[in-house]
Protein backbone atom coordinates (compact mmCIF):
# COMPACT_ATOMS: atom_id res chain seq x y z
CA UNK A 1 0.00 0.00 0.00
CA UNK A 2 1.21 3.44 -0.40
CA UNK A 3 2.76 4.79 2.45
CA UNK A 4 0.75 8.21 2.73
CA UNK A 5 -2.57 6.16 2.07
CA UNK A 6 -1.40 3.24 5.02
CA UNK A 7 -0.49 6.27 7.38
CA UNK A 8 -3.66 7.97 6.34
CA UNK A 9 -5.88 4.44 7.16
CA UNK A 10 -3.77 4.76 10.68
CA UNK A 11 -5.11 8.13 11.28
CA UNK A 12 -8.58 8.46 10.21
CA UNK A 13 -10.15 9.40 13.30
CA UNK A 14 -7.63 12.36 13.35
CA UNK A 15 -8.51 13.19 10.06
CA UNK A 16 -11.99 13.56 10.71
CA UNK A 17 -11.65 14.89 13.70
CA UNK A 18 -9.81 17.71 11.91
CA UNK A 19 -12.35 17.59 9.61
CA UNK A 20 -15.11 18.50 11.73
CA UNK A 21 -12.68 21.13 13.24
CA UNK A 22 -12.92 22.86 9.92
CA UNK A 23 -17.02 22.61 9.69
CA UNK A 24 -16.98 23.97 13.21
CA UNK A 25 -14.77 26.87 12.22
CA UNK A 26 -16.77 27.58 9.09
CA UNK A 27 -20.28 27.25 9.98
CA UNK A 28 -19.07 29.08 13.39
CA UNK A 29 -17.83 32.53 10.98
CA UNK A 30 -21.27 32.03 8.35
CA UNK A 31 -23.09 35.36 9.87
CA UNK A 32 -19.22 37.52 9.32
CA UNK A 33 -18.24 35.42 6.12
CA UNK A 34 -18.94 37.36 2.97
CA UNK A 35 -22.42 36.09 1.36
CA UNK A 36 -20.74 36.43 -1.61
CA UNK A 37 -17.36 36.08 -1.87
CA UNK A 38 -14.69 37.85 -4.51
CA UNK A 39 -11.60 35.16 -5.59
CA UNK A 40 -8.42 36.60 -6.08
CA UNK A 41 -7.01 36.34 -9.66
CA UNK A 42 -6.58 32.67 -10.84
CA UNK A 43 -3.52 31.35 -9.73
CA UNK A 44 -1.93 28.23 -12.12
CA UNK A 45 -2.59 25.18 -10.50
CA UNK A 46 -0.70 23.28 -8.34
CA UNK A 47 0.97 20.39 -10.19
CA UNK A 48 0.42 17.19 -9.29
CA UNK A 49 2.40 15.73 -6.21
CA UNK A 50 4.50 12.60 -7.53
CA UNK A 51 4.89 11.75 -3.37
CA UNK A 52 1.48 12.18 -2.01
CA UNK A 53 0.77 15.34 0.78
CA UNK A 54 -1.36 12.82 2.88
CA UNK A 55 -4.44 14.05 4.16
CA UNK A 56 -3.36 16.26 6.53
CA UNK A 57 -1.42 18.55 4.53
CA UNK A 58 -3.76 18.38 1.85
CA UNK A 59 -6.68 19.74 4.34
CA UNK A 60 -3.57 22.69 5.37
CA UNK A 61 -3.32 23.58 1.45
CA UNK A 62 -7.08 23.49 0.49
CA UNK A 63 -7.60 25.77 3.88
CA UNK A 64 -4.56 28.10 2.74
CA UNK A 65 -5.44 28.21 -1.28
CA UNK A 66 -9.21 28.12 -1.67
CA UNK A 67 -10.88 28.11 1.89
CA UNK A 68 -11.06 32.11 2.05
CA UNK A 69 -12.85 32.81 -1.35
CA UNK A 70 -15.62 30.23 -0.69
CA UNK A 71 -19.23 31.57 -1.04
CA UNK A 72 -21.23 31.68 2.65
CA UNK A 73 -24.05 30.49 0.21
CA UNK A 74 -24.25 27.94 3.40
CA UNK A 75 -25.50 31.19 5.26
CA UNK A 76 -28.40 33.05 5.88
CA UNK A 77 -27.83 35.92 3.78
CA UNK A 78 -27.20 34.57 1.08
CA UNK A 79 -29.91 35.11 -1.64
CA UNK A 80 -29.25 34.72 -4.71
CA UNK A 81 -30.92 32.10 -6.82
CA UNK A 82 -33.38 29.96 -4.73
CA UNK A 83 -31.00 28.33 -2.55
CA UNK A 84 -31.10 26.19 0.82
CA UNK A 85 -28.95 25.76 3.15
CA UNK A 86 -28.28 22.71 5.63
CA UNK A 87 -29.93 21.61 8.16
CA UNK A 88 -27.89 20.08 10.94
CA UNK A 89 -30.31 16.57 10.25
CA UNK A 90 -29.45 16.91 7.00
CA UNK A 91 -25.84 17.82 7.63
CA UNK A 92 -25.81 14.83 10.04
CA UNK A 93 -27.33 12.13 6.71
CA UNK A 94 -25.07 14.28 4.12
CA UNK A 95 -21.91 12.63 6.13
CA UNK A 96 -23.15 9.51 6.98
CA UNK A 97 -24.13 9.06 3.14
CA UNK A 98 -20.53 9.79 2.19
CA UNK A 99 -19.28 7.19 4.61
CA UNK A 100 -21.68 4.47 4.13
CA UNK A 101 -20.75 5.05 0.46
CA UNK A 102 -23.52 2.88 -1.61
CA UNK A 103 -24.35 2.81 -4.68
CA UNK A 104 -28.02 3.41 -4.49
CA UNK A 105 -29.20 1.79 -8.02
CA UNK A 106 -31.09 -0.80 -6.54
CA UNK A 107 -29.64 -3.83 -6.21
CA UNK A 108 -30.23 -6.13 -3.41
CA UNK A 109 -27.29 -6.62 -1.26
CA UNK A 110 -28.25 -3.25 0.53
CA UNK A 111 -31.40 -1.77 2.42
CA UNK A 112 -30.16 1.58 0.50
CA UNK A 113 -33.21 1.43 -2.18
CA UNK A 114 -35.48 0.93 0.76
CA UNK A 115 -34.28 4.17 2.32
CA UNK A 116 -35.29 6.14 -0.26
CA UNK A 117 -38.69 4.42 -0.58
CA UNK A 118 -39.42 5.77 2.61
CA UNK A 119 -38.07 9.08 1.87
CA UNK A 120 -40.28 9.19 -1.12
CA UNK A 121 -42.87 8.24 0.98
CA UNK A 122 -42.44 10.74 3.84
CA UNK A 123 -42.11 13.44 0.88
CA UNK A 124 -45.65 12.43 -0.56
CA UNK A 125 -46.78 13.05 2.93
CA UNK A 126 -45.68 16.83 3.14
CA UNK A 127 -46.57 17.85 -0.51
CA UNK A 128 -49.68 15.78 -0.29
CA UNK A 129 -49.45 13.70 -2.87
CA UNK A 130 -51.70 10.58 -3.54
CA UNK A 131 -49.64 7.14 -3.40
CA UNK A 132 -50.21 6.36 -7.05
CA UNK A 133 -47.43 8.76 -7.68
CA UNK A 134 -43.71 6.89 -7.44
CA UNK A 135 -40.71 8.89 -7.39
CA UNK A 136 -37.14 8.63 -7.21
CA UNK A 137 -34.11 11.64 -6.02
CA UNK A 138 -32.15 12.84 -9.06
CA UNK A 139 -29.75 15.98 -9.05
CA UNK A 140 -31.60 18.80 -9.28
CA UNK A 141 -34.61 20.34 -11.04
CA UNK A 142 -32.95 20.16 -14.21
CA UNK A 143 -32.79 16.40 -14.25
CA UNK A 144 -36.00 16.47 -12.85
CA UNK A 145 -37.42 18.39 -15.60
CA UNK A 146 -35.82 15.98 -18.01
CA UNK A 147 -37.25 12.75 -16.33
CA UNK A 148 -40.71 14.04 -17.03
CA UNK A 149 -40.15 15.42 -20.41
CA UNK A 150 -38.86 12.54 -20.91
CA UNK A 151 -41.70 10.10 -20.12
CA UNK A 152 -43.92 12.56 -21.43
CA UNK A 153 -42.11 12.24 -25.04
CA UNK A 154 -42.38 8.19 -24.56
CA UNK A 155 -46.46 8.87 -23.79
CA UNK A 156 -46.87 11.25 -27.62
CA UNK A 157 -45.04 8.28 -28.94
CA UNK A 158 -47.62 5.78 -27.22
CA UNK A 159 -50.57 7.80 -28.37
CA UNK A 160 -49.02 7.02 -32.42
CA UNK A 161 -48.07 3.52 -31.32
CA UNK A 162 -44.84 4.17 -31.50
CA UNK A 163 -42.17 3.28 -28.65
CA UNK A 164 -40.14 6.47 -28.72
CA UNK A 165 -37.22 4.41 -26.60
CA UNK A 166 -36.75 1.66 -28.75
CA UNK A 167 -37.48 3.05 -32.27
CA UNK A 168 -35.85 6.79 -31.91
CA UNK A 169 -37.27 10.50 -31.72
CA UNK A 170 -37.09 10.20 -35.81
CA UNK A 171 -40.19 8.51 -35.49
CA UNK A 172 -42.22 10.52 -33.61
CA UNK A 173 -42.68 13.58 -36.18
CA UNK A 174 -43.15 17.01 -34.64
CA UNK A 175 -43.83 17.60 -31.07
CA UNK A 176 -45.55 20.74 -29.89
CA UNK A 177 -44.96 22.11 -26.20
CA UNK A 178 -46.76 24.58 -25.11
CA UNK A 179 -45.51 26.66 -21.18
CA UNK A 180 -46.06 30.33 -20.09
CA UNK A 181 -43.31 31.12 -18.06
CA UNK A 182 -40.62 28.26 -18.56
CA UNK A 183 -37.59 27.86 -16.64
CA UNK A 184 -34.22 27.96 -18.32
CA UNK A 185 -33.65 23.86 -17.82
CA UNK A 186 -37.01 23.33 -19.50
CA UNK A 187 -34.88 24.50 -22.24
CA UNK A 188 -32.06 22.72 -21.79
CA UNK A 189 -33.96 19.58 -21.29
CA UNK A 190 -35.89 19.84 -24.96
CA UNK A 191 -32.43 20.12 -25.73
CA UNK A 192 -30.78 17.31 -24.30
CA UNK A 193 -33.74 15.06 -25.28
CA UNK A 194 -33.86 15.67 -28.96
CA UNK A 195 -37.44 17.48 -29.19
CA UNK A 196 -34.91 21.24 -29.68
CA UNK A 197 -35.61 24.55 -27.62
CA UNK A 198 -37.57 25.49 -30.31
CA UNK A 199 -40.46 22.95 -30.12
CA UNK A 200 -41.46 24.98 -26.86
CA UNK A 201 -44.23 27.96 -27.84
CA UNK A 202 -44.58 30.50 -24.73
CA UNK A 203 -47.89 31.74 -24.63
CA UNK A 204 -49.42 34.71 -23.25
CA UNK A 205 -49.59 35.01 -19.51
CA UNK A 206 -52.22 36.75 -17.49
CA UNK A 207 -51.62 40.94 -17.31
CA UNK A 208 -48.97 41.65 -15.23
CA UNK A 209 -48.21 38.23 -13.94
CA UNK A 210 -46.34 35.00 -15.12
CA UNK A 211 -49.00 33.20 -14.92
CA UNK A 212 -49.99 31.35 -18.02
CA UNK A 213 -53.57 32.29 -19.52
CA UNK A 214 -55.49 29.08 -19.48
CA UNK A 215 -57.99 30.43 -22.02
CA UNK A 216 -54.70 31.50 -24.51
CA UNK A 217 -53.35 27.63 -23.67
CA UNK A 218 -57.12 26.28 -24.56
CA UNK A 219 -57.09 28.22 -28.09
CA UNK A 220 -53.26 26.35 -28.60
CA UNK A 221 -54.87 23.07 -27.69
CA UNK A 222 -57.79 23.65 -29.84
CA UNK A 223 -55.13 24.49 -32.91
CA UNK A 224 -53.69 21.17 -32.83
CA UNK A 225 -56.80 19.60 -33.99
CA UNK A 226 -56.48 16.47 -31.40
CA UNK A 227 -52.67 15.70 -32.21
CA UNK A 228 -51.22 15.50 -28.33
CA UNK A 229 -48.70 17.61 -26.99
CA UNK A 230 -47.06 18.48 -23.77
CA UNK A 231 -48.06 21.45 -21.57
CA UNK A 232 -45.53 22.36 -18.84
CA UNK A 233 -47.04 24.45 -15.76
CA UNK A 234 -45.58 26.38 -13.47
CA UNK A 235 -46.26 26.11 -9.40
CA UNK A 236 -43.12 29.03 -8.60
CA UNK A 237 -41.89 30.78 -11.39
CA UNK A 238 -38.06 31.86 -10.71
CA UNK A 239 -38.41 35.74 -10.71
CA UNK A 240 -41.88 36.47 -9.16
CA UNK A 241 -42.85 32.99 -7.55
CA UNK A 242 -46.23 33.35 -10.09
CA UNK A 243 -48.26 30.21 -9.78
CA UNK A 244 -50.41 28.67 -12.80
CA UNK A 245 -53.97 27.52 -12.19
CA UNK A 246 -53.35 24.18 -12.11
CA UNK A 247 -56.72 22.67 -11.49
CA UNK A 248 -57.86 24.87 -14.73
CA UNK A 249 -55.17 23.27 -16.90
CA UNK A 250 -55.35 19.97 -15.34
CA UNK A 251 -59.22 20.12 -16.63
CA UNK A 252 -58.77 20.57 -20.09
CA UNK A 253 -57.42 17.66 -20.29
CA UNK A 254 -60.91 16.33 -20.14
CA UNK A 255 -60.87 17.31 -24.02
CA UNK A 256 -57.48 17.28 -25.42
CA UNK A 257 -55.03 15.43 -25.05
CA UNK A 258 -51.69 16.27 -23.67
CA UNK A 259 -49.06 15.16 -20.90
CA UNK A 260 -48.96 17.89 -18.15
CA UNK A 261 -46.18 18.62 -16.28
CA UNK A 262 -45.36 20.82 -13.59
CA UNK A 263 -42.59 22.40 -12.88
CA UNK A 264 -42.51 23.31 -8.88
CA UNK A 265 -39.15 23.23 -7.95
CA UNK A 266 -39.59 24.95 -4.78
CA UNK A 267 -43.08 26.39 -4.96
CA UNK A 268 -43.92 22.61 -4.40
CA UNK A 269 -43.22 23.68 -1.00
CA UNK A 270 -45.95 26.17 -0.45
CA UNK A 271 -48.15 22.85 0.67
CA UNK A 272 -46.07 22.92 3.93
CA UNK A 273 -48.31 25.50 4.85
CA UNK A 274 -52.31 25.97 4.72
CA UNK A 275 -52.07 29.60 4.06
CA UNK A 276 -49.85 28.91 0.87
CA UNK A 277 -51.37 25.28 -0.21
CA UNK A 278 -54.53 26.38 -2.08
CA UNK A 279 -51.17 27.67 -5.09
CA UNK A 280 -51.19 24.15 -5.84
CA UNK A 281 -54.38 23.41 -6.14
CA UNK A 282 -54.60 20.96 -8.78
CA UNK A 283 -51.26 19.40 -8.42
CA UNK A 284 -51.84 15.85 -8.05
CA UNK A 285 -53.26 15.88 -11.18
CA UNK A 286 -49.71 16.36 -13.30
CA UNK A 287 -48.58 13.49 -14.82
CA UNK A 288 -45.35 14.50 -14.20
CA UNK A 289 -43.83 16.59 -11.42
CA UNK A 290 -40.40 17.97 -10.48
CA UNK A 291 -39.50 19.29 -6.87
CA UNK A 292 -35.81 20.65 -5.69
CA UNK A 293 -34.56 19.17 -2.58
CA UNK A 294 -30.77 21.67 -2.12
CA UNK A 295 -33.68 24.64 -2.00
CA UNK A 296 -36.54 24.73 0.38
CA UNK A 297 -36.01 21.45 1.81
CA UNK A 298 -32.48 22.97 2.89
CA UNK A 299 -30.47 19.67 2.41
CA UNK A 300 -26.82 19.53 0.43
CA UNK A 301 -26.07 19.90 -3.10
CA UNK A 302 -27.04 18.06 -4.85
CA UNK A 303 -30.59 16.43 -4.72
CA UNK A 304 -34.11 16.83 -6.32
CA UNK A 305 -37.14 14.30 -7.00
CA UNK A 306 -39.31 13.85 -9.99
CA UNK A 307 -42.87 11.82 -9.02
CA UNK A 308 -45.32 10.42 -11.85
CA UNK A 309 -47.92 8.54 -11.92
CA UNK A 310 -46.73 6.53 -14.92
CA UNK A 311 -43.93 4.64 -13.45
CA UNK A 312 -44.36 2.04 -16.54
CA UNK A 313 -42.99 4.48 -18.99
CA UNK A 314 -40.69 5.93 -17.09
CA UNK A 315 -39.24 2.20 -16.88
CA UNK A 316 -39.28 1.93 -20.58
CA UNK A 317 -37.73 5.06 -20.96
CA UNK A 318 -34.84 4.12 -18.40
CA UNK A 319 -34.92 0.57 -18.61
CA UNK A 320 -31.36 -1.33 -18.19
CA UNK A 321 -30.38 -3.73 -20.29
CA UNK A 322 -27.09 -5.51 -18.43
CA UNK A 323 -27.74 -8.37 -16.60
CA UNK A 324 -25.22 -7.66 -13.88
CA UNK A 325 -27.54 -4.39 -12.60
CA UNK A 326 -30.66 -6.57 -13.07
CA UNK A 327 -33.95 -6.55 -14.96
CA UNK A 328 -37.23 -6.07 -13.43
CA UNK A 329 -38.64 -2.77 -13.25
CA UNK A 330 -39.58 -2.95 -9.59
CA UNK A 331 -40.05 0.49 -7.98
CA UNK A 332 -36.95 -0.37 -5.78
CA UNK A 333 -34.80 -1.04 -8.69
CA UNK A 334 -33.53 2.89 -9.56
CA UNK A 335 -31.05 1.19 -12.11
CA UNK A 336 -34.03 0.92 -14.48
CA UNK A 337 -36.09 4.18 -13.62
CA UNK A 338 -33.33 7.32 -13.73
CA UNK A 339 -30.74 8.39 -16.29
CA UNK A 340 -27.92 7.48 -14.10
CA UNK A 341 -26.68 3.94 -13.14
CA UNK A 342 -24.44 4.41 -10.14
CA UNK A 343 -26.56 6.76 -7.58
CA UNK A 344 -25.22 8.71 -4.54
CA UNK A 345 -27.48 7.55 -1.89
CA UNK A 346 -28.54 11.49 -1.68
CA UNK A 347 -32.29 10.63 -0.21
CA UNK A 348 -30.50 10.33 3.25
CA UNK A 349 -29.94 13.63 3.95
CA UNK A 350 -33.57 14.02 3.07
CA UNK A 351 -34.56 11.15 5.61
CA UNK A 352 -32.92 12.56 8.51
CA UNK A 353 -34.34 16.18 8.09
CA UNK A 354 -37.62 15.03 7.44
CA UNK A 355 -37.51 13.04 10.18
CA UNK A 356 -35.96 15.40 12.39
CA UNK A 357 -38.00 18.13 12.38
CA UNK A 358 -40.98 16.97 10.20
CA UNK A 359 -44.17 18.66 9.02
CA UNK A 360 -44.29 21.40 11.92
CA UNK A 361 -41.09 22.29 11.41
CA UNK A 362 -41.24 22.90 7.33
CA UNK A 363 -44.67 24.68 8.25
CA UNK A 364 -42.54 27.08 10.21
CA UNK A 365 -39.41 27.40 7.89
CA UNK A 366 -41.80 27.97 4.80
CA UNK A 367 -43.90 30.60 6.82
CA UNK A 368 -41.37 32.60 8.47
CA UNK A 369 -39.48 32.88 4.88
CA UNK A 370 -42.92 33.93 3.33
CA UNK A 371 -43.54 36.71 6.60
CA UNK A 372 -39.81 37.90 6.15
CA UNK A 373 -39.95 38.13 2.17
CA UNK A 374 -43.67 40.33 2.71
CA UNK A 375 -41.74 42.37 5.32
CA UNK A 376 -38.69 43.13 3.36
CA UNK A 377 -40.88 43.86 -0.06
CA UNK A 378 -42.93 46.19 1.98
CA UNK A 379 -39.52 48.60 3.25
CA UNK A 380 -38.64 47.80 -0.39
CA UNK A 381 -42.36 49.31 -1.56
CA UNK A 382 -42.22 52.18 0.63
CA UNK A 383 -39.09 53.54 -0.40
CA UNK A 384 -38.06 56.26 -2.80
CA UNK A 385 -34.96 54.47 -4.03
CA UNK A 386 -36.65 51.41 -5.55
CA UNK A 387 -39.78 49.95 -7.15
CA UNK A 388 -41.25 46.57 -6.15
CA UNK A 389 -42.03 45.13 -9.53
CA UNK A 390 -44.32 42.31 -8.26
CA UNK A 391 -46.50 41.52 -5.58
CA UNK A 392 -44.49 39.00 -2.89
CA UNK A 393 -46.71 36.07 -3.12
CA UNK A 394 -44.09 33.66 -1.43
CA UNK A 395 -40.27 33.57 -1.00
CA UNK A 396 -39.39 35.67 -3.44
CA UNK A 397 -38.94 39.65 -3.87
CA UNK A 398 -38.33 41.08 -8.00
CA UNK A 399 -37.44 44.78 -7.65
CA UNK A 400 -35.23 47.39 -9.59
CA UNK A 401 -33.83 50.86 -8.54
CA UNK A 402 -36.47 53.66 -8.82
CA UNK A 403 -35.05 55.27 -11.81
CA UNK A 404 -35.28 52.29 -13.80
CA UNK A 405 -31.51 52.07 -14.47
CA UNK A 406 -30.29 50.34 -17.64
CA UNK A 407 -28.48 47.02 -17.49
CA UNK A 408 -24.85 49.10 -16.35
CA UNK A 409 -25.83 50.71 -13.94
CA UNK A 410 -27.91 47.99 -12.22
CA UNK A 411 -25.05 45.79 -12.00
CA UNK A 412 -22.67 48.99 -10.69
CA UNK A 413 -25.42 48.52 -8.10
CA UNK A 414 -25.43 44.67 -7.48
CA UNK A 415 -21.43 45.34 -7.55
CA UNK A 416 -21.80 47.68 -4.61
CA UNK A 417 -24.21 45.14 -2.71
CA UNK A 418 -22.19 42.36 -3.05
CA UNK A 419 -18.87 44.61 -1.70
CA UNK A 420 -19.94 45.11 1.23
CA UNK A 421 -20.52 40.99 1.84
CA UNK A 422 -23.55 41.06 3.72
CA UNK A 423 -25.84 39.64 1.23
CA UNK A 424 -25.66 38.12 -2.00
CA UNK A 425 -28.34 38.71 -4.94
CA UNK A 426 -28.89 37.87 -8.60
CA UNK A 427 -29.75 39.85 -11.33
CA UNK A 428 -32.19 39.43 -14.01
CA UNK A 429 -34.87 40.43 -16.58
CA UNK A 430 -38.56 40.90 -15.60
CA UNK A 431 -41.08 42.24 -18.23
CA UNK A 432 -38.15 43.82 -20.10
CA UNK A 433 -36.69 45.36 -17.45
CA UNK A 434 -33.51 45.16 -16.10
CA UNK A 435 -34.04 43.81 -12.31
CA UNK A 436 -33.05 42.02 -9.25
CA UNK A 437 -34.40 39.24 -7.16
CA UNK A 438 -34.01 38.11 -4.01
CA UNK A 439 -35.00 34.92 -2.58
CA UNK A 440 -35.54 33.62 1.41
CA UNK A 441 -34.83 29.95 1.62
CA UNK A 442 -32.32 29.06 3.83
CA UNK A 443 -33.14 28.09 7.51
CA UNK A 444 -31.15 30.05 9.07
CA UNK A 445 -32.57 33.08 8.16
CA UNK A 446 -34.67 35.58 10.63
CA UNK A 447 -35.85 39.10 11.25
CA UNK A 448 -32.33 40.22 12.11
CA UNK A 449 -31.22 39.04 8.88
CA UNK A 450 -33.97 40.77 6.72
CA UNK A 451 -33.02 43.98 9.09
CA UNK A 452 -29.56 43.43 7.61
CA UNK A 453 -30.53 43.04 4.15
CA UNK A 454 -32.62 46.38 4.48
CA UNK A 455 -29.41 48.50 5.54
CA UNK A 456 -27.19 47.30 3.03
CA UNK A 457 -29.70 47.84 -0.10
CA UNK A 458 -30.25 50.98 1.26
CA UNK A 459 -26.69 51.57 1.61
CA UNK A 460 -25.55 50.67 -1.65
CA UNK A 461 -28.41 52.85 -3.53
CA UNK A 462 -26.69 55.36 -1.28
CA UNK A 463 -23.50 55.08 -2.66
CA UNK A 464 -24.91 55.38 -6.74
CA UNK A 465 -24.05 58.68 -8.48
CA UNK A 466 -26.82 61.07 -8.25
CA UNK A 467 -29.11 61.09 -10.97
Amino acid sequence: MDPQLAQDQARLAQLLDSAVAEAKRFLAGLDTHPAGATPPPAQPPAPLPATGLGAQAALATFQQRYAPWLSGSAGPRYFGFVTGGVTPAGLLGDWLTSTYDQNALGSSESIAPQIELDTLHLLRELFGLPEAYSGSFVTGATMANFVGLALGRQWLGQQQGIDVAQAGLAALGTVRIFSGTPHASVYKALSMLGLGRASLTELPCLPGREAINVAALEQALQNQAGQPCLVVANAGTVNTVDFDDLAAIAALKQRYPFWLHVDAAFGGFAACSPTYRPLLHGLALADTITIDAHKWLNVPYDAAMQFTRHPTLQAQVFQNNAVYLGQAPAAANFVNLTPENSRRLRALPAWFTLMAYGRAGYAEIVERHCRLAQWLGAQIAAASAFELLAPVRLNGICFTLATRPGPATLQHYLEQLQAGGAIFLTPTHYQGLPALRLSITNWRTTQQDANIAWHALQHAASQLPAG
